[in-house]
């Protein structure tokens, strides 16, 4: 079993930055990868960005340019670093990896991202 830890989320006024982080634990034989996703009111969940072990990215167009996503390892976390935000980037944004000897989905709890006009 992995779980998934995320902090970071908050309130921000359009324009700023926010950053999460997601720390991996527990009985981790492998992560293939890890990433953000978010899901707003009333929307589907979706992908934001993800990163491979071997530290392939990928962005949803609508981030592209504003967000960064980096990993480390060694300490099975990843970061999202979140610049120039929109009122449309507020929603709750989940934590996923793909891990375990057979690559299994598994999901944080979510964390808040709040972005006011």
């Amino acid at each position: 079993q992995v779980q998934l830890v995320e902090s970071g989320g908050g309130l921000v006024q359009a324009g700023g930055s926010l950053r999460l982080s997601c720390a991996a634990s527990g009985v981790i034989f492998k992560i293939y990868a890890m990433g953000w996703y978010r899901q707003a009111p009333g929307k589907q969940r979706e992908l934001v960005a993800t990163i491979t072990s071997g530290g392939t990215t990928n962005y949803a167009s609508s981030v592209k340019g504003r967000f960064t996503i980096s990993g480390d390892n060694a300490k099975s976390t990843v970061l999202l670093q979140m610049n120039s935000l929109k009122p449309e980037d507020t929603a709750v944004y989940y934590c996923n990896a793909l891990a375990g000897l057979v690559p299994i989905d598994y999901w944080g709890q979510g964390t808040q991202v709040t972005v006011s006009s």
